[in-house]
């Protein structure tokens, strides 16, 4: 984010002396994007935040993928993955739905406390389905709560505490920063007038979050030779991570909640990048929220049939009622794949439903790719067999 921000006691000048009441310095740890040319923050230690005791292996859950050949649009029910959250984190026990080689989806419902975590491939963005949680990180505490993205930049350090009723989280993961898209923003990166929301809507840490501690482990994913290229390390820190006295700079997590996002509307039916609101190399995220929808007399409310020549679209149903799906099977925590090569619109019988709707109550959470994404473990579990033929109403012999 180019918003900049200080939380925390910073000294004056930057790279300088900065000492404890004690006498002692202060250790000045830059986080910064792109090699020293993008956005950064300055955080100060109270102890080494390079100083590690211990490195152990992290077996991370199965990341393995399969290709979605032959080419097929999928059904996957997401809310079947999980009897419970009893004794299940948002960190350890996310199971993978969908990935490639730029992003991956993973899906967790979780009651307990998480380790403490750090993804040192890229940006997550946590999009709250229900429940909330607590996030503490090195930047300071951010509150999430139903309908929230959580931002969380590359190698933070944070974990997630649930609250009193679980939490659903759908975990989107990139292999590259994820921010807002470059349309909305001014060359100096402020929101333009245009943009479907603004800097007032995003949720930042307000306070330093200071815990004191020795030999503390946290579990960080990398890259490395496994399954996607992607590793685990349990590093066990002599100092606690969460000792930063203050901090400054324009990188930071944070939160933005889908009920803040003005939807953008129009005579005749609007594309799909109208609902857009975050970008990652690559791939980009979408929101379909309550809203008016088409008001020319002769509209057709729900999305004429399209394909996706350079795309594979993954929709997320979170709330209300999708009205272009209706005849499907698809409901609440339901994903829908649609793949590059396939052209897909609504349901036959939602097109003439749809004539004269004045608005729809629905959200959607939608991620468009620009390669082919393949099936995780868990898309594969709850993949319901049928919806690839539902347009049709038939298969052949079947």
């Amino acid at each position: 984010m180019a918003h900049y921000r200080q939380v925390g006691q910073v000294p004056p000048k930057r790279h300088t002396q900065f000492r404890k009441p004690d006498g002692g310095l202060y250790y000045e740890e830059l986080m910064g994007e792109e090699g020293f040319s993008s956005d950064s923050s300055l955080l100060y230690h109270a102890g080494v935040p390079s100083a590690i005791v211990d490195s152990q292996v992290w077996d991370l859950p199965d990341l393995a993928t399969v290709a979605n050949h032959p080419l097929t649009p999928r059904h996957l029910k997401l809310h079947d993955l999980f009897a419970s959250a009893a004794g299940l984190n948002v960190v350890e026990h996310r199971r993978l739905v969908l990935g490639n080689g730029d992003v991956r989806i993973s899906y967790a419902v979780a009651a307990e406390p998480s380790p403490y975590y750090r993804n040192a491939i890229g940006d997550e963005c946590v999009y709250v389905e229900k429940g909330s949680a607590t996030v503490e990180t090195v930047f300071g505490v951010l509150e999430a709560r139903e309908g929230d993205y959580v931002l969380i930049p590359r190698a933070t350090t944070h974990r997630w505490l649930p609250g009193p009723s679980g939490v659903h989280a759908y975990c989107i993961e990139a292999n590259s920063h994820i921010a807002p898209l470059k349309r909305y923003l001014s060359r100096y990166g402020q929101f333009l007038e245009h943009a479907p929301y603004c800097e007032r809507d995003l949720v930042t840490p307000s306070a330093v979050h200071v815990v004191e501690g020795t030999d503390v482990e946290v579990l960080v994913k990398h890259r490395g030779n496994g399954p996607s290229g992607i590793v685990g390390s349990r590093m066990t820190y002599a100092t606690h991570p969460f000792d930063v006295v203050g901090w400054d700079g324009c990188l930071y997590p944070y939160t933005f909640n889908v009920s803040d996002f003005e939807p953008i509307t129009g005579r005749i039916h609007q594309p799909p990048p109208v609902h857009q609101v975050f970008e990652g190399h690559n791939f980009v995220i979408c929101n379909f929220v309550p809203r008016k929808v088409d008001y020319h007399p002769l509209s057709v409310p729900v999305p004429y049939y399209h394909s996706n020549v350079d795309s594979d679209e993954v929709m997320f149903y979170c709330g209300g009622d999708y009205e272009a799906r209706k005849g499907s099977g698809i409901g609440l925590g339901s994903i829908s794949l649609h793949p590059g090569g396939y052209a897909h619109g609504p349901q036959p019988s939602a097109i003439e439903a749809s004539l004269g709707a004045e608005s729809f109550e629905e959200l959607a959470v939608m991620v468009d790719t620009f390669r082919p994404l393949e099936l995780g473990e868990a898309g594969r579990a709850v993949d319901d067999g049928v919806y690839a033929w539902t347009w049709s109403g038939r298969r052949l012999g079947g």
